[in-house]
């Protein structure tokens, strides 16, 4: 497993490393697809490492514990994560979770519930599992210097929280508790005020692009394109690489011209061209179009000559900059963000799109 970024909660979460007096509960706070969860791995993998901590950032990654750890079997670093079922406990999707951290360590919890089957139900951590986690760090370590207990998104404990407060509190020796969460209003105030804050941070277009590089080989043009998409989040990235590549730039470039003419003969097949696509790529498309109306508007509020677009991208930008305004960029931005909404609940495309085309023609000849 590889982390991304994060240089700032590295840092923090080195230093307590170094000052031996590692948190009984530190709550790592952060989206997942910046990579928070797989920070949390790899700081429960240093504290279990057995080589020589000396001067050390990391853990060492070749000992006996680091491999067992890279694995997720280590027998003193368990798990606990949203499952489905109500007397369901992680351990009954165990393999589930393994598959799922070697695949996407950055996986947001829909995609997680999915993969168990979810559907329409709901998530849980059920009041079964907090049994378990009580019986599991009763228990004395194996063959690590800790007891470690990982819990991905606390948030969906809720009131079965209150069960976990005294052996958050007041934990057997060597036990490190890492909640791993995304929103802290919805965890119970009693937990966080036992626990250390670690906040991570959205990871830089660099650090995206130097990712897909490495996780999905891709290309650094391609790689830099997707990042600009993905807004700090490598998930994001992930779905956006592993979508059919298309030419999202000369596809909204030439929607743009035929909503600017207003042939509605070429703006009827466009739009049935478009529907062809499929919802994600249509949202893929959407997304980039977000992207290059902010990028615009930053250069039309900043008055810079510059942006986060590729060569072509950016002299298209600068052409449009002379015929729009900061008002008129915002009306496009709100439809293709209306748009995003409507394909997710299965819009008709055809219908979506002819009549944001229409609109985008009145935008447009009303700012020339």
């Amino acid at each position: 497993m590889i982390t991304l970024g994060q240089q700032r909660a590295k840092a923090q979460l080195s230093r307590l490393y170094h000052s031996s007096r590692v948190p009984h509960a530190l709550l790592m706070l952060g989206q997942t697809g910046w990579g928070t969860l797989a920070l949390a791995v790899e700081f429960a993998q240093w504290l279990q490492c057995q080589g020589d901590p000396t001067g050390s950032t990391g853990p060492c990654g070749e000992c006996n514990a680091c491999r067992k750890a890279a694995q997720f079997i280590h027998p003193d670093i368990h798990f606990s994560y949203p499952t489905i079922g109500t007397n369901a406990v992680s351990t009954n999707f165990i393999k589930e979770w393994r598959t799922a951290l070697q695949e996407n360590p950055w996986q947001d919890a829909n995609a997680w519930l999915q993969r168990l089957g979810a559907e329409n139900k709901q998530g849980n951590i059920t009041k079964d599992e907090c049994n378990a986690i009580i019986k599991k760090l009763s228990l004395k370590t194996f063959e690590g210097r800790y007891k470690i207990l990982i819990m991905w998104l606390p948030e969906y404990l809720g009131k079965e929280g209150n069960r976990l407060l005294k052996l958050i509190e007041e934990p057997p020796e060597q036990t490190v508790f890492l909640l791993v969460a995304e929103n802290a209003d919805l965890i119970l105030p009693t937990i966080l005020s036992r626990c250390q804050l670690v906040k991570t941070d959205p990871l830089t277009d660099a650090e995206i692009a130097l990712g897909l590089q490495e996780v999905r080989n891709l290309d650094a043009d391609r790689s830099r394109q997707i990042a600009f998409l993905a807004g700090g989040d490598f998930n994001q990235a992930l779905e956006l690489a592993d979508n059919p590549e298309n030419d999202d730039a000369a596809l909204l470039l030439d929607w743009l011209r035929k909503c600017w003419k207003g042939n509605g003969v070429e703006l009827v097949r466009w739009t049935e061209q478009f529907a062809k696509l499929g919802r994600e790529n249509q949202k893929q498309f959407l997304q980039y179009g977000l992207h290059f109306l902010r990028e615009l508007l930053a250069m039309i509020v900043a008055q810079k000559n510059d942006a986060r677009l590729r060569p072509d991208e950016l002299q298209t930008a600068r052409n449009m900059a002379r015929v729009l305004n900061f008002d008129k960029i915002t009306q496009l931005v709100q439809i293709l963000t209306d748009n995003v909404y409507y394909i997710e609940r299965n819009a008709n495309p055809k219908i979506l799109f002819l009549d944001s085309s229409i609109q985008i023609n009145r935008i447009l000849k009303e700012a020339s």
